[in-house]
């Protein structure tokens, strides 16, 4: 594995530095966002600006991680380790791959359980909308899409200002936002549109 060329890529969506575990809360999150995304990879041992570290107690890093894969995420996860040595410096390499039982909830310093996705280099709480299209993505054959005006105002708002949030939707419909989800939630899900979540807010443009 070259460590040199991950560490120049940059921290970004499927991969992440940290010099230290210091919070099981903390790692529970980027794993569970990791493991909702299409995976990740951690290097523990690698400050935020890149320079190598090291890890001073392999079993401690290890020991955190683990309680924070089995009782800090639910579903529990399963992350794979690997050493390597860089100029005399261990660093240890997680392995979290994409998982089939999304959601997975982290558990947070507040004691409640949350989802969170990955963008860029964030994990970010994910909205109740992505929590669905995780949900429901494990068994997506069964949908079947039916063209009311809804959708048919939706694609034509679209082919127009190509892009809309939940709340533009719900005006532009006159339906509550329970309703306007449940319909976005489907043409994700379809592909007829797809979601944008940036840290600042969600958005749909067309598939």
């Amino acid at each position: 594995m070259n460590i040199r060329k991950l560490i120049f890529e940059g921290e970004g969506v499927s991969l992440d530095f940290k010099k230290t575990i210091t919070s099981c809360e903390k790692i529970a999150k980027t794993m569970v966002s990791f493991a909702n995304n299409k995976g990740g990879r951690l290097l523990i041992g690698v400050a935020d600006d890149g320079t190598i570290k090291g890890v001073k107690s392999e079993d401690e890093e290890r020991y955190m991680i683990t309680k924070a894969a089995h009782m800090y995420a639910k579903p529990a996860l399963e992350p794979i380790f690997e050493e390597v040595y860089f100029d005399n410096k261990l660093v240890l390499v997680v392995d979290i791959p994409e998982s089939t039982l999304k959601p997975h909830y982290a558990l947070a310093e507040d004691g409640k359980w949350w989802v969170y996705v990955r963008v860029k280099d964030k994990s970010v709480l994910a909205s109740k909308i992505v929590v669905d299209v995780l949900k429901r993505s494990a068994d997506k054959d069964g949908i079947l899409i039916e063209y009311s005006i809804k959708e048919k105002t939706l694609l034509e708002y679209l082919e127009k200002t190509s892009r809309i949030t939940v709340k533009e939707y719900c005006d532009l419909i006159k339906v509550s936002r329970r309703r306007a989800q449940r319909i976005l939630v489907d043409l994700v899900l379809s592909g007829v549109i797809r979601i944008h979540t940036t840290e600042k807010e969600e958005y749909y443009t067309a598939g």
